[in-house]
C-alpha cells in the first residue's frame, strides 16, 4: 500500500543520505562519523586491498628485482605468459602459513609462496600452480601444499590438465615434519591423477630433495637452461660423502637430465621460451582420459602424396637416413613435436597430427646406433606408449630396427627387463595402432615394435622392408657354418630380405608404395576411431619395472 511504499522510500532515502555523508566525511576528513556497518565494510575492503596487493607483490620489489637479475620471471609473470590473457582465476590468494616457531609468526605473507588457480590455454581449461621463489625461497609449507592439492583435486573433478611451475628451495625447515607431510599429500595426488588428467612440470629454478619426486611422477617435465636444476642430494652433500667436487649444473642441470638421465623430456633457453613450448605441448593433449585428443583445422589433405618418400630409404641397407624427416613428410604440415629429442636418440617419440587429430609417434632412428633398441630407448618408448594409451592417442610406429644392441654393458644393465617394458607397453595398449616397416625388422625387435602379434590393428611394409630373424650375412654364417657364404647370402636375401614372406603369412596387411602412406594411415585412423577392446578383468598389470 501507499504507507508501506512511503516507508520503503524513506528508508532508501535515508540510506542514500548515509552513503553521501560517509563519502563526504572520508574526502574532507570531517568529524562526522559514518554509520558503524559502513565503516566496518570500508575497513574490510581496505584491509582486503592491502592483502591482495601484498599477495601480488610476493616477496617485495627488492626480491622481484633479484629474481629478474637471475634471468628469471616471477611466478605471476610466468602465468601471464602461459595462460590466455585475462583468463586466470586465482584460488587462495590470501592463504597463509600457520607456523609460530622460529619467529615465523612475524612473517606471514599472503599466498604463502605459491600462486594457484585455473585459466585457459587456447580456450581450453587448465589448472596451474606456480611457486614463488621471492617468498621464503618458494619453500613448501603445510599451507603451500594444501593450495597445490586443492587445484589437483579440482582438476581431477572436472577433467583438466595440471601444470606445475616449480621454483622452490624445498621443504620449509621451520615447519619440520608438517612440510614433509605436505609433500606426501602432493605425491599421493600425482599418483591418483596419473592416467586421469595430463600432468606437466616445468622446472624453472631449484628442485632438490624430496621435491624432485612430484615432477618425476608427472607425464612430461621441462627444464630451463642454466637457471634450473634437479637432484636428490646437492653438490655439498656429494662432496661430503664421496669427496667429489661437482657443480649444481653438472649434477642436475637441464643438459644432464635431457641428455644423460632422461629425467626431463624437454628444455628451453629461458622462461619465455619455456612458456611458449608448454602452450604448444598442451595443444596436442586431451583434457582428460574421458575426452578424445583435440582436433585442429588443417588444409593438408589425406590425399596428398609425397614422391620423395619413394626415394628416402637408401638402396644399401647399411646406409643410414633421417627417420625424423620421413615421419614429418607423413604428418600434417610436416609438424612433429619430439619428446626427449636429446635422450636415447636411436628412437624417436613425439606428437603430430593426422587430419588435425593428435597422434603419437614412435620410430627407430637409423642415424643413431643404426636404429638398434637399447636400454634407454626401450624405457623411453615404453613410457611414451603408455602415456598415449592412457589418453586415447592413436599410435603410429615406423620400424627400421636391426635388433637389440649387443654387448656386456647392455646385458649387465638389464636389457632383457628394459626391452620387455616396450613389448609389454605395446601389447597392453588398446588405442588404434598402425605400424609401417620402412626397412629392417629383425629378430625379437621386430616383435617388440608393434607387430601384428602384439595386436597392432594395421601393419604395412614398404617394398624396401626386410622382415627376418636376422640379417642375411649373420644368418648364413650360422646356417652354413662359413661355407659358400657369398652364394648363400644372395639366396637368403632373395628369399627373406623383402616383405613378401611376411605378407604371405598375413603378418603385414599390405605392401604399399611409400608415397601413399599418409592416405592409407588417415583411412585406417578413421576406421579405427571407435575401436573397442575387451580384456580380462584385473586389478592392474605388473609391467617389468
Amino acid at each position: 500500500d501507499l504507507g508501506t511504499e512511503h516507508t520503503h522510500l524513506s528508508s532508501m532515502a535515508g540510506l542514500a543520505r548515509s552513503v553521501r555523508l560517509f563519502a563526504r566525511s572520508s574526502s574532507s576528513n570531517a568529524a562526522l562519523a559514518a554509520p558503524p556497518h559502513l565503516a566496518k565494510a570500508a575497513s574490510v575492503r581496505r584491509r582486503l586491498e592491502e592483502q591482495v596487493l601484498a599477495s601480488q607483490l610476493g616477496g617485495g620489489e627488492q626480491r622481484i628485482a633479484s629474481q629478474h637479475n637471475r634471468g628469471k620471471l616471477t611466478a605471476r609473470e610466468r602465468l601471464e605468459l602461459f595462460l590466455d590473457p585475462g583468463s586466470f582465476r586465482e584460488y587462495d590468494a590470501l592463504k597463509a602459513h600457520r607456523c609460530i616457531d622460529f619467529g615465523m609468526q612475524e612473517q606471514v605473507p599472503p599466498g604463502d609462496g605459491v600462486v594457484t588457480g585455473h585459466g585457459l590455454v587456447d580456450g581450453r581449461r587448465v589448472f596451474v600452480f606456480s611457486q614463488d621463489f621471492t617468498v621464503f625461497g618458494g619453500s613448501l609449507s603445510e599451507s603451500h601444499a594444501e593450495k597445490i592439492c586443492k587445484v589437483m583435486d579440482q582438476a581431477m573433478l572436472v577433467g583438466a590438465p595440471v601444470i606445475g611451475l616449480n621454483d622452490s628451495g624445498g621443504a620449509r625447515i621451520q615447519e619440520g615434519i608438517a612440510s614433509l607431510a605436505g609433500y606426501a599429500e602432493v605425491f599421493q595426488r600425482n599418483v591418483e591423477a596419473s592416467g586421469v588428467v595430463p600432468q606437466l612440470s616445468v622446472i624453472m629454478g631449484p628442485c632438490a630433495g624430496g621435491a624432485v619426486y612430484s615432477p618425476a611422477m608427472t607425464d612430461f617435465t621441462m627444464m630451463v637452461d642454466h637457471t634450473s636444476y634437479m637432484f636428490v642430494t646437492g653438490p655439498e652433500v656429494v662432496k661430503t660423502v664421496t669427496n667429489e667436487v661437482i657443480t649444481a649444473e653438472e649434477l642436475g642441470g637441464s643438459r644432464t637430465h635431457t641428455r644423460t638421465s632422461g629425467v626431463a623430456h624437454l628444455s628451453a633457453a629461458n622462461d619465455l621460451e619455456a612458456m611458449s613450448a608448454l602452450r604448444r605441448l598442451v595443444g596436442f593433449l586431451p583434457s582428460s582420459n574421458r575426452e578424445p585428443p583435440p582436433v585442429r583445422e588443417t588444409e593438408d589433405s589425406r590425399a596428398r602424396k609425397d614422391s620423395a618418400l619413394d626415394r628416402i630409404v637408401p638402396e644399401d641397407p647399411n646406409v643410414p637416413y633421417d627417420m625424423g624427416a620421413l615421419v614429418r613428410r607423413v604428418l600434417d604440415d610436416r609438424e612433429l613435436l619430439e619428446v626427449s629429442p636429446s635422450y636415447a636418440k636411436n628412437i624417436i617419440t613425439g606428437f603430430g597430427r593426422m587430419e588435425g587429430a593428435t597422434v603419437g609417434i614412435v620410430a627407430n632412428q637409423p642415424q643413431e646406433l643404426a636404429g638398434c633398441l637399447d636400454i634407454d630407448a626401450s624405457a623411453k618408448a615404453a613410457r611414451f606408449v603408455r602415456f598415449c594409451d592412457c589418453f586415447n592417442i592413436p599410435l603410429l610406429t615406423f620400424v627400421d630396427v636391426p635388433g637389440f644392441l649387443p654387448g656386456r654393458a647392455q646385458e649387465h644393465g638389464g636389457i632383457i627387463r628394459h626391452g620387455a617394458k616396450l613389448l609389454f607397453a605395446y601389447a597392453e595398449a588398446t588405442v588404434p595402432k598402425v605400424t609401417v616397416i620402412t626397412r629392417k625388422a629383425y629378430g625379437g625387435a621386430y616383435d617388440v615394435m608393434s607387430s601384428k602379434h602384439l595386436r597392432a590393428d594395421v601393419n604395412y611394409a614398404w617394398p624396401s622392408a626386410e622382415v627376418a630373424v636376422m640379417g642375411a650375412k649373420g644368418a648364413v654364417e650360422i646356417i652354413f657354418r662359413g661355407k659358400n657364404v657369398e652364394e648363400e647370402t644372395l639366396r637368403y636375401e632373395a628369399k627373406f630380405a623383402n616383405p613378401l614372406v611376411a605378407a604371405q603369412r598375413g603378418f603385414v596387411d599390405a605392401v604399399i608404395s611409400p608415397s601413399e602412406t599418409r592416405t592409407r594411415i588417415c583411412e585406417d585412423l578413421e576406421l579405427l576411431r571407435d575401436k573397442q577392446v575387451q580384456r580380462p578383468w584385473k586389478k592392474h598389470s605388473n609391467i617389468p619395472l
